[in-house]
């Protein structure tokens, strides 16, 4: 494993997969995370045929791409039992696509959120535990890997409830998407939550924001002032070494005129040059693709 530029289809909704797929590879990134949903472009895992597993693997491989992720959300705390269940079974429906989809560098993890409000009581945070625990299950019992993401205005939104979850699920099929953002807008220093954190990160999602929490928003890399040749040192000197995926929220998304090739494009500069300064050992844009 090594640290590698990717960027997430969860900035391409209206774009046909293969053309997320293209995209990503055009602009210089060494990886893709997909994206698991029911809109009419998104990789619906439960109506995913074999036939486009063997194309999506075959694609991506041809664009000399890893697959580190998908995306796949599912809120495992709605009160309605059967609209839980149904939220449960699209995110194990993603694992078994995760299988399907293992590559030379093994089975993406499906990322996924705990839900919640940050006033969340003990019984809530209970069940948070208890629903990563069965998901921790399912995983393990597929060769995968669920990981969390922490998220402002949710119950884990700041980093040591982000580990208490984490040590209370106890599990290695239980890891983190490490989105810092969320913790930057509750006021947060990567000083402090990478040292906490970093150790149980298979994953990381990027992007830039402005302010503090409920007056924040999420930006493109490089139009706020985070310091991302300061950052990636410090997942290093932490042995983080998987994938740094650029993530464009619903807020940049919702800009008039918003194209998702000029971002990618934009954001993999902004992160290479931080690579450039920075000297951390990043693997090439992309692997040699296939004739």
């Amino acid at each position: 494993m090594a640290m590698r530029l990717g960027f997430s289809a969860w900035a391409m909704p209206a774009m046909p997969l293969a053309d997320q797929i293209q995209l990503v590879a055009d602009c210089g990134y060494g990886a893709i995370e997909l994206v698991g949903g029911e809109s009419p472009n998104a990789l619906n895992p439960r109506t995913v045929t074999d036939a486009e597993v063997r194309d999506i693997r075959r694609r991506i491989d041809d664009a000399g791409l890893a697959l580190p992720s998908i995306a796949c959300h599912g809120n495992l705390l709605l009160p309605d039992p059967a609209a839980r269940a149904d939220e449960k079974a699209r995110v194990v429906a993603a694992m078994d696509l995760a299988a399907s989809l293992r590559g030379p560098d093994g089975a993406p993890c499906v990322v996924t959120m705990a839900w919640g409000t940050p006033d969340a009581d003990d019984a809530t945070r209970r069940r948070i535990v208890e629903a990563f625990i069965e998901l921790g299950e399912a995983a393990a019992a597929r060769g995968v890997v669920v990981a969390i993401e922490p998220h402002v205005g949710q119950a884990l939104d700041l980093p040591d409830r982000v580990q208490a979850v984490l040590d209370a699920v106890g599990s290695p099929a239980v890891r983190l998407n490490f989105d810092n953002s969320h913790f930057e807008v509750m006021g947060c220093h990567a000083a402090d939550y990478v040292p906490l954190l970093a150790r149980y990160a298979v994953h990381t999602h990027l992007k830039d924001q402005r302010g503090i929490a409920p007056a924040y928003e999420f930006l493109v890399p490089g139009e706020g002032d985070f310091d991302y040749a300061a950052y990636l040192p410090m997942l290093a000197a932490a042995g983080y070494d998987a994938s740094l995926t650029v993530e464009i929220s619903k807020m940049v998304q919702n800009r008039p005129g918003y194209d998702p090739h000029e971002v990618a494009a934009r954001s993999f500069a902004v992160l290479d040059g931080a690579v450039r300064t920075s000297g951390v050992a990043v693997a090439p844009a992309h692997k040699e693709r296939h004739a």
